[in-house]
């Protein structure tokens, strides 16, 4: 792939993440259903995993309205036909009536196709909190030095 080639799948990809978004404010299974891959799994913020039908029945009986998405950062990358976006900021909204905010990590592997295009595959989400992430840095440098791959002192 060249360097154009790649530039403008990054650009495709970035695009698709954003009609994700709208789609997802907009509580537009339709739409959704267009950017999920029919072998969809998502690893939801409670470990439980999801695919595509449970996904869009959700936005389709109102259990789930995001009223917000602010964006703090997003990451992308493509290699051939595969796309990963690392999203990080603050979703709003409802979940069966109850209002939520979240500060959240989204990683979303994409699948690109000729007919659908940039299509979701894969997706997990976790609580991006600084308490959170400083546990993940301790547990992460904690395997590291087990792994005799990192020597710290505490």
């Amino acid at each position: 792939m060249s360097a154009d080639e790649n530039g403008r799948s990054t650009e495709e990809l970035r695009s698709a993440e954003r009609r994700l978004q709208a789609a997802q404010l907009a509580g537009d299974a339709d739409a959704l259903e267009l950017l999920l891959d029919d072998r969809l799994v998502f690893t939801g913020p409670d470990g439980q995993l999801y695919g595509k039908k449970e996904d869009l029945e959700i936005q389709r009986s109102g259990q789930q309205r995001l009223g917000r998405v602010d964006e703090e950062e997003l990451a992308l990358l493509v290699v051939g036909t595969t796309g990963v976006t690392w999203f990080l900021g603050t979703v709003a909204g409802t979940l069966g009536g109850q209002e939520f905010t979240a500060r959240v990590r989204y990683t979303r592997t994409w699948v690109h196709t000729v007919e659908g295009g940039w299509r979701v595959v894969a997706a997990h989400v976790t609580p991006a909190s600084a308490v959170d992430q400083c546990r993940i840095a301790c547990e992460m440098a904690q395997l590291l030095v087990s792994l005799d791959q990192l020597a710290c002192s505490a």
